[in-house]
């Protein structure tokens, strides 16, 4: 059997397979939106969760009112936010939380006519905290009769040695001048209440630096732990020796030129408080210790001081029967 020959018709073709790649279309991007609505809805989760927890109970109260009355008409919060048609219902500015976490108590609100456009005022600018108003501008009066008292004795020859004798700082009850006993060189007689010269001096002197001051003063009398002598006997004791000597010093400050209203507590501390703890018999112990009260010591020591049975009214003394 003869064989074919290879001819060119006997060429096989060839045949060629291309896979054809299509790319898939463009998504859009939908995630990165779904991804945005998720973190914008977190974090305007998180913002009511700090402004619920920062505002105080007036101020979640009118948030409260808004919502439930969102529309012009006059609402009923204990502090509304002020609408265009009165305070209540819809505001025309955002709700004003004081500074966040450090909020205090809203200040009231002033109403407004209808349609009348909000004016910044010195309500709307930086407002200074309540603590560097009263009690700051005090602190700094209190530092000035401070200057005012050491430039005072060093003016003076006479007062300029005994200089170290006198100790003047601002307590939480207000400033405090406290004139002490020194080695050898006492404020009163041994066991009495003559002052001595240079004690009455420095008392003096601190009498014309408190003459302008309005607020009041309390003086107190120091000892040591020495008994007093001849206290079994005559029952004078350490008690009455330092409130007598307390006395003794607020008639020099009223010669001074501190009124005589100003003195609101007198009182002896025997050796009750010391400066030395260690060394009860130290003479800086005996001393004569004056505090300017500041206002929130004054009014406490008022309320101490004022008997009001069942919580009323204060009680009065019952003046005496007519004969």
């Amino acid at each position: 059997m003869a064989k074919k020959g290879k001819g060119p018709d006997d060429k096989r073709p060839i045949i060629i397979r291309r896979k054809k790649v299509v790319a898939g279309g463009h998504h859009g991007g939908a995630w990165k939106v779904a991804y945005a609505d998720f973190v914008t809805a977190l974090m305007a989760f998180f913002l009511v969760m700090w402004l619920v927890a920062s505002a105080n109970d007036q101020q979640k109260s009118a948030i409260f009112e808004y919502f439930k009355n969102p529309s012009m008409e006059r609402g009923a919060a204990p502090i509304p936010a002020p609408g265009q048609d009165g305070p209540g219902g819809a505001s025309t500015s955002p709700i004003e939380l004081r500074g966040g976490l450090t909020a205090s108590a809203p200040s009231p609100i002033a109403e407004s006519g209808a349609g009348t456009p909000s004016s910044p005022g010195p309500r709307d600018e930086l407002r200074t905290p309540r603590a560097l108003t009263g009690e700051t501008s005090e602190t700094k009066r209190f530092q000035d009769i401070r200057k005012e008292l050491l430039a005072a004795i060093e003016k003076s020859e006479i007062l300029q040695k005994y200089r170290e004798q006198l100790l003047i700082d601002i307590t939480t009850e207000g400033l405090r001048i406290q004139i002490v006993d020194a080695q050898n060189r006492p404020m009163f007689d041994l066991s009495g209440t003559a002052i001595k010269p240079y004690a009455r001096d420095l008392l003096l002197e601190v009498g014309k630096s408190l003459e302008g001051v309005d607020n009041r003063l309390s003086i107190s009398g120091h000892t040591d732990d020495t008994p007093f002598m001849g206290g079994a006997r005559s029952r004078y004791s350490n008690w009455e020796l330092s409130a007598d000597r307390a006395n003794a010093a607020r008639r020099v400050l009223v010669e001074g030129g501190v009124a005589d209203d100003k003195v609101a507590r007198v009182v002896g501390m025997s050796s009750y408080v010391r400066l030395d703890t260690q060394n009860p018999s130290n003479p800086i112990n005996r001393r004569i210790s004056i505090v300017v009260l500041n206002k929130a010591t004054e009014e406490a020591l008022n309320r101490s001081d004022t008997f009001t049975p069942g919580g009323g009214e204060p009680s009065r003394p019952m003046a005496p029967p007519t004969p």
